[in-house]
């Protein structure tokens, strides 16, 4: 490996953007447009400067080579978006809230019996503790329903972060006063960062997790959240994962797309009951 130097060349030329747009698409699925360019281009510098390499060029040049498979986990942090909040979109939080926990456990308690919610592209954590908090604010302190979240992302980075629960004071307090009482926290108030309650962290199993490829967990789910994530996607991909999460999915089980996103065909057993919600039929 060369010698760390003060400036790189972040040039991206048209075959390097090539490459890089189709070893991803490999990898994870995730369609790079040409538009996205200059994105792109700052990403990778990042990884130029952090392994001391002289330029985006010699970086494309190392991805060709065998040593290089280490670094393929590092390229998919890199150009990875992540964008989230709690509570974001939060109707889906009131349907949970409203229509999904309590009949489900009205079926479950009583019986240890199951619910499972599936939190995936999770990124850095915000939307499993919003599940969570709500869930815990409908559930209370009853043994009597075995509940769990499993929040999964492919960027190993972001799942650090979110595993650790720790998060900017100023996050909280932006949140309208009927959801803020229901993130709980440990440790003094003041603070510049606030760590999510031992409580909620313990409600989530966070593990890496790569779409495209197979997936370990054999469900079912009752609910799924998948937010935001199909835009990255072409509409083959799109297809296969959704039959995948349909599969997965209990019978009358529910499914959260993002708010600017929609089947990418109709799908024969899903049924829409709301704005981006879908229902599993039986």
């Amino acid at each position: 490996m060369p010698a760390p130097q003060a400036l790189a060349d972040a040039t991206l030329t048209r075959d390097d953007m090539g490459f890089i747009a189709k070893l991803v698409y490999e990898q994870a699925g995730i369609v790079i447009r040409e538009h996205k360019e200059a994105m792109t281009r700052g990403r990778l510098a990042r990884r130029v400067k952090a392994l001391g390499l002289g330029s985006v060029a010699e970086y494309c040049a190392y991805l060709k080579t065998p040593g290089a498979v280490d670094e393929i986990p590092e390229l998919i942090n890199a150009v990875t978006t992540n964008h989230t909040a709690f509570f974001r979109e939060r109707h889906h939080f009131d349907h949970l809230r409203k229509d999904v926990l309590p009949r489900l456990i009205s079926e479950r308690s009583g019986r240890r019996g199951r619910i499972r919610i599936w939190s995936s592209a999770c990124s850095s954590g915000e939307e499993p503790y919003s599940i969570a908090a709500t869930s815990r604010d409908v559930i209370g302190s009853r043994s009597d329903v075995d509940f769990r979240i499993l929040a999964t992302d492919i960027d190993t980075d972001i799942l650090d972060r979110a595993e650790a629960g720790l998060y900017p004071a100023e996050l909280f307090e932006r949140l309208p006063p009927d959801l803020k009482p229901l993130l709980k926290f440990d440790g003094p108030a003041g603070r510049s960062e606030v760590r999510i309650s031992d409580d909620l962290r313990r409600l989530i199993a966070f593990k890496r997790l790569n779409l495209i490829e197979k997936w370990p967990m054999g469900g079912p789910f009752d609910v799924v959240f998948c937010r935001n994530v199909f835009i990255y996607f072409d509409t083959q991909t799109k297809a296969s994962i959704l039959d995948r999460f349909v599969t997965l999915l209990a019978p009358g089980g529910f499914l959260y797309l993002g708010h600017s996103e929609s089947l990418p065909q109709p799908h024969p057993q899903l049924r829409l009951i709301g704005r981006t919600i879908y229902e599993r039929l039986p």
